[in-house]
């Protein structure tokens, strides 16, 4: 009996899976994986404050509109936490919104459960929470690469508030995403938080210069946690109208365009970090 109980479920997982193997695809207007900042600089107060932004934002009046009277009616979006190059973690599996009942269940799911979240995420070691960014792009391209959807356009959502400082060069991967056909938009977090870090002065320069990339990119800077939910709304309704006739869009740095970031800024204060331990 105990060996008929564990058979039954494994059969049907492979039954689940070869229906889904064989499945069509489920065409959407925009594929949209939605890459969180949850590095060491990031508490649960931040966390919360993210997770409420984009549950907001995706249930709102504005963006939902947008989505059913999009060509296709029909957005898929995925939300997952991003530390160092080792640490990602889904929060709101790959989820199909049409409605706006769809996007409210998206919405709850985003906030649901995040106690639990916050224990899980104090069990992760400091190391394994640095600022991989790349690392959050080559995770977005992945599950975009191999979910169930397919989308007019394909887009990673990159938000944080420092550079890259873990894993692989942040143009590298950016350069991997773009040639694979993919849109990388940046959110850049400037809270006030460390207002005197320099790791983290010109983000939006440096997102712009380093971060996103592919026809329509746009860095949309977020000027304070208040500003969030806001942004992120903005944001979706930039992403799901598309902008096929401009390859850069940046908002509110237009004027200091032309200078030279420093895409490895981020490593660099690593190194000597870490030469002072």
């Amino acid at each position: 009996m105990i060996g008929a109980m564990r058979f039954v479920p494994v059969i049907t997982l492979f039954a689940f899976l070869a229906q889904a193997a064989g499945a069509e695809p489920i065409d959407v207007d925009v594929e949209l994986a939605l890459m969180v900042d949850a590095s060491r600089s990031m508490g649960p107060r931040e966390l919360r404050i993210q997770r409420r932004g984009y549950a907001e934002a995706l249930a709102s009046d504005e963006v939902v509109d947008a989505i059913v009277n999009g060509g296709i009616g029909a957005i898929s979006v995925t939300y997952i936490e991003w530390g160092g190059s080792l640490f990602q973690r889904v929060i709101l599996p790959w989820t199909l919104i049409d409605s706006r009942d769809s996007a409210q269940r998206a919405a709850r799911h985003l906030q649901d459960g995040f106690e639990l979240s916050m224990k899980e995420l104090h069990d992760v070691p400091d190391h394994r929470r640095q600022t991989s960014i790349s690392g959050a792009i080559l995770t977005g391209q992945r599950e975009l690469e191999r979910n169930r959807f397919e989308g007019l356009r394909k887009v990673i959502d990159i938000s944080g508030n420092g550079p890259n400082n873990d894993g692989d060069p942040v143009t590298v991967a950016r350069d991997i995403a773009v040639a694979a056909g993919l849109i990388i938009n940046g959110l850049p977090l400037i809270t006030g938080d460390s207002p005197a870090d320099p790791e983290s002065a010109d983000l939006d320069l440096y997102f712009s210069e380093c971060v996103i990339g592919g026809l329509g990119a746009f860095v949309l800077p977020v000027q304070g946690w208040s500003g969030l939910a806001s942004a992120v709304r903005r944001k979706l309704m930039l992403e799901m109208a598309g902008n096929p006739d401009s390859t850069w869009q940046t908002e509110g740095i237009m004027g200091r365009r032309g200078r030279d970031g420093d895409c490895l800024i981020g490593e660099h204060f690593r190194d000597i970090r870490e030469s002072r331990e």
